[in-house]
């Protein structure tokens, strides 16, 4: 991913409003962040930490999504799969991501969710790379892999949050 100022970020957002844009609070490692190694930016608001955010890079540039966690937090007796990074070795938790549909829709109340890790740490999670064995006997060929199937699952929920 290509670096990003905080007024891209801020004007990224499809279904969020200016003032819920303006008042985000950036990751606090923001001016170290490795862009090199981060497929998308993904953050939880330290001032609320029920909120979160997406930022996808694409064709036209980065979109933003608001994404909000439920009250409750994870449940502790059960172990769930991220959807983005799918890393089965992770001990991260991993939520129920909500966020409201772009445009109309989502002023009507419609939303999307989809499990992702907690914080955020699925590029990270893609970028481990597993023992060799009989069925994928080179690593960095899997770590290739896991990084085009999590650029390809944020698309897809992007693309569902944009849908009319």
């Amino acid at each position: 991913m290509q670096s990003i100022t905080p007024q891209q970020i801020r004007s990224s957002f499809i279904n969020a409003s200016r003032s819920e844009a303006a008042k985000l609070t950036l990751p606090k490692d923001f001016e170290s962040l490795d862009w090199d190694n981060l497929d998308f930016l993904g953050w939880r608001d330290e001032k609320m930490p029920l909120r979160g955010y997406l930022v996808v890079p694409g064709p036209k540039g980065v979109t933003g999504i608001l994404l909000r966690a439920p009250e409750g937090g994870a449940r502790k007796n059960r172990l769930v799969l991220c959807e983005l990074c799918r890393d089965v070795f992770s001990k991260e938790d991993v939520l129920l991501w909500v966020a409201r549909r772009a445009g109309q829709s989502g002023r009507n109340g419609n939303t999307v969710g989809t499990l992702i890790c907690a914080d955020f740490l699925c590029c990270g999670n893609v970028r481990k790379e597993p023992p060799a064995n009989e069925i994928n006997p080179d690593p960095a060929a899997v770590v290739l892999r896991q990084i085009a199937g999590l650029k390809e699952r944020a698309a897809q929920f992007l693309a569902r949050v944009q849908a009319k």
